[in-house]
């Protein structure tokens, strides 16, 4: 007899379900989260010893060494989705351990739904609070208190300056998100922190703000000449599943490659421009973690700094786990609509097939080692201590036991929108590519934003997210890997220009509507980096008190470069 399989739902689902009085799935849920969080940090099922395999706690070969990342957790290569697959495998048999738990399923948190491009965060995920078993109890959904401190053992900007960056985070801390800020690891940074946060006392505004940003990072769009074009996350999801093959489809590093590699002779971007699933899950990061969308009509939180947005503590926030398991999904979805539910291949040597590609090595992975589906997935291993691969997790219902409940997204796998032989996006073949931003000066996470400057009013064109480690200069991997940059398609109307352009302080283009000129912005905890936009353009303005703090007096806002290249 076949037996069944688990059915991961939407948290969106089994919020409805305990609306409705049918309250034993979400109370399950939170029972399970519960108990893991309180198991001892020594514990192989805590939350504490399973959320830090993603970074900070660092172990072994990334332990106060420059040659790994630090983490176990890959990014920027092929093993993106699987190592992540394997990391929630992990945590769902963690939650079922818990006595009375065993049926529990780790649900994805839909972030093309409906509700969450209309609302944002799924309640469950916020409430401060939650009824269970007759009693009133925080809730295990919302936030971390760690039970043990975590150290950076990384290598600082200056070592001989005590208020170097150093992302130490003691017992007793307790994760946040945007709004607030989490930087705490120096006294210079624990000051500018407690005021930064005092400005954000109450905690159903701060909820508020939270959902507002992670909506305008879902919805963004802009209009041009009565058309509205999409340059949000949700598009990126929908155009990630057209990715023509796995490698891409994995990843920034390979996708960029082949976005590369498909220049016309006349510079214009060829068929088969891909975004890879990598993209939009880091927007999601940082729109949790502390970033705001570009926007001139606010003035954006500079001093967030919420754990989401930093690959150190990310896997430390309950959220996480909801958050990948959606991007799991996303990757189902591909699997489904590419036919490769049962195998997976890999561009052999193509860029982002190495262990020295974007973030470097993690423990258990030698240095410049060729990746591939037999990699170990380290620290995951069988019951016979036999390390997971990849090739293990390919099937997730023959292989894992699970599959997922219908949600937003799978139209474009099953029905009329996925049969169609085109879809219209509103968009031209040129692209805006922005290269040579220097990763060397910027503290953690940051923001790659475009615009195009149309009757002199700025234009959001899109954002990459950058998901960086806190201190790239103790990484000597990551000296190899500094630059950093991004693609842009731009809109139909904009798209005629003459020939293939260039420009650093500057790129007006002559398109169809008319002289326009085309500007970079370079956003990170430490307020604008970079920015070519002309004088005429108000300029984005701080209301951080962090980022005043930890930044130089003397640091100019250009401190940074940044070239632009219409092709």
């Amino acid at each position: 007899m076949t037996k069944a399989l688990r059915v991961r739902r939407s948290i969106q689902e089994i919020q409805a379900d305990y609306e409705k009085g049918h309250k034993k799935p979400l109370e399950d849920l939170m029972r399970a989260w519960k108990g893991v969080k309180e198991l001892s940090p020594e514990d192989p099922r805590s939350f504490f010893m399973i959320g830090g395999f993603h970074g900070e706690p660092f172990r072994g070969g990334g332990w106060g060494t420059n040659l790994y990342w630090g983490g176990y957790c890959h990014h920027g290569n092929i093993l993106f989705p699987t190592w992540h697959r394997m990391y929630l495998v992990k945590l769902e048999e963690a939650l079922r351990s818990i006595p009375g738990c065993e049926d529990v399923t780790l649900p994805y948190w839909d972030q093309t739904s409906e509700d969450s491009l209309a609302h944002g965060i799924p309640w469950a995920l916020t409430v401060e609070s939650f009824e269970l078993d007759g009693q009133t109890i925080p809730n295990p959904l919302r936030s971390f208190v760690f039970p043990k401190n975590i150290v950076d053992n990384v290598s600082a900007d200056n070592t001989g300056d005590p208020n170097s960056p150093n992302y130490t985070k003691l017992r007793g801390y307790e994760t946040v998100r945007y709004p607030l800020s989490g930087l705490v690891g120096t006294d210079k940074d624990r000051k500018a922190t407690e005021e930064h946060n005092a400005q954000f006392k109450d905690y159903q505004k701060n909820v508020e703000i939270l959902n507002q940003n992670v909506v305008d990072w879902l919805t963004s769009h802009i209009v041009i000449n009565g058309n509205r074009i999409n340059t949000n996350v949700a598009q990126r999801y929908e155009d990630c599943l057209d990715a023509p093959n796995y490698t891409v489809f994995s990843n920034t590093t390979s996708a960029k490659q082949w976005n590369d590699d498909r220049l016309n002779p006349d510079g214009t971007s060829g068929p088969g421009r891909v975004v890879s699933l990598e993209s939009p899950h880091n927007s999601v990061h940082l729109a949790v973690g502390g970033f705001e969308i570009p926007s001139f009509d606010r003035s954006p939180i500079d001093g967030a700094n919420g754990d989401m947005g930093e690959n150190d503590t990310a896997g430390l926030d309950p959220i996480f786990f909801f958050h990948h398991c959606n991007v799991d999904r996303v990757f189902w979805l591909w699997q489904k609509k590419h036919r490769c539910t049962d195998h997976l291949e890999v561009i052999d040597q193509y860029p982002g097939t190495n262990s020295a590609d974007n973030q470097g090595p993690t423990p258990g992975v030698a240095p410049n080692t060729w990746l591939t589906l037999d990699t170990p997935l380290d620290p995951f291993k069988h019951a016979n201590g036999r390390a997971y691969t990849s090739k293990d997790c390919i099937d997730i219902e023959r292989q894992l036991g699970f599959t997922y409940s219908h949600g937003s997204l799978e139209d474009l796998v099953e029905g009329p929108r996925a049969v169609a032989a085109t879809k219209e996006k509103s968009r031209g073949t040129r692209v805006l590519h922005v290269s040579g931003v220097n990763r060397a000066r910027i503290r953690g996470s940051f923001l790659i934003s475009a615009f195009a400057v149309i009757d002199g009013k700025p234009q959001h064109l899109g954002s990459e997210a950058v998901l960086s480690r806190w201190n790239v200069q103790g990484c000597a991997n990551c000296q190899t890997h500094l630059e950093a940059s991004a693609t842009f398609p731009l809109p139909e109307s904009l798209a005629a220009v003459t020939p293939t352009a260039t420009g650093i302080s500057e790129l007006t283009l002559a398109t169809s509507a008319g002289e326009v000129y085309l500007g970079v912005m370079v956003h990170g905890r430490d307020g604008v980096l970079f920015s070519n936009l002309p004088s005429s353009v108000p300029a984005v303005s701080s209301t951080g008190k962090l980022a005043a703090a930890s930044v130089s007096a003397s640091a100019p806002v250009n401190r940074i470069k940044a070239r632009m290249a219409v092709r």
